[in-house]
């Protein structure tokens, strides 16, 4: 017999449920309320061309308007909060000057995997890679939240196991002691903390899920899930299948290659030698002849998450 009701019980971020009772302040049960959906913001791009190269995309930059904040600027170009922040440092990303030119880092690096198929997330530079297919020449990118500091987002191999559209949070009771306030189950809606639509991993405590506040991509916010803007996650959720693989990686520090030009970029991950890593990373890939060291070491020094040229 087969269960009309199942829980996914999971240590960290969130619980799912298919179809739980909710009680409503009548006493009555819930009628699954309407979502509140966003609708996508005019400049959000998703979708990259790499043929044979590693860097796609490239670096804009936007003109600020009148009470207009960094916060909302990456919204509108699929970025998230760490992108353009560290992008523009010394700009108040809340209330930035009417005005001022600020540089949109919208040019990445392929995460360094050995396969290009399926969801690849670089948790160092908050940002997941959707590849349709293997040997495809074109990849989907999508600004992420991640797990906050003793809540990490864990790393390795896992697959999408289960997909759920209108989710009921079941509220695990880890994150009930932090809020004792929470209800025991939250139903689809604009307080649903796991937004419109949810992927279960593999790794029962960690989902890929929409969210209820869109501030936190490019944040650690999460009790280890994946957060995606509200406009993204129907789109993933739609063109991705049960059993697709998803690998989940740190990588503050890639090199690529486009149009015979060697590239470097580096991510603030806390404590560690970036250069040493660098020097790494470009022996591996066998492009150290092609660089010049003082550019090495001005990419590794600014951190600042944008694909630099540091060819010789």
């Amino acid at each position: 017999m087969k269960k009309l009701v199942f829980f996914l019980f999971l240590a960290g971020c969130a619980s799912i449920n298919q179809n739980p009772k909710v009680q409503t302040a009548a006493g009555g049960h819930d009628k699954k309320p309407p979502v509140a959906e966003n609708a996508a913001p005019a400049f959000v791009n998703r979708e990259y061309y790499f043929g044979d190269e590693s860097v796609i995309g490239m670096v804009r930059y936007h003109k600020v308007r009148e009470n207009e904040s960094l916060i909302e600027i990456a919204r509108m170009y699929n970025l998230g909060f760490n992108g353009i922040s560290d992008a523009n440092r010394g700009a108040d990303p809340f209330v930035p000057p009417t005005g001022l030119i600020v540089q949109v880092p919208t040019e990445w690096i392929l995460p360094d995997v050995k396969a290009r198929e399926g969801i690849v997330i670089n948790i160092s530079e908050m940002r997941l890679y959707f590849f349709p297919r293997r040997n495809s020449n074109y990849v989907y990118t999508f600004p992420i939240g991640i797990g906050d500091d003793g809540k990490e987002t864990p790393v390795g191999n896992f697959r999408v196991i289960q997909k759920k559209a209108r989710p009921y949070w079941v509220v695990p009771k880890s994150i009930k002691q932090e809020d004792p306030n929470l209800p025991n189950v939250v139903p689809p809606g604009p307080d649903n903390p796991l937004g419109t639509h949810a992927l279960r991993l593999s790794m029962p405590s960690v989902l890929i899920h929409g969210t209820n506040k869109p501030w936190g991509i490019g944040r650690k916010v999460s009790h280890g899930c994946i957060h995606l803007y509200p406009e993204d996650i129907p789109w993933l959720f739609d063109n991705v299948k049960t059993g697709t693989q998803v690998k989940i990686i740190r990588q503050p520090v890639k090199a690529g290659v486009r149009a015979n030009r060697v590239y470097l970029e580096v991510h603030d991950n806390g404590d560690m030698n970036y250069l040493r890593e660098a020097l790494a990373i470009l022996a591996r890939k066998k492009l150290l002849e092609r660089v010049d060291s003082s550019k090495v070491q001005q990419a590794v020094t600014e951190r600042s998450g944008i694909p630099t040229v540091v060819s010789n």
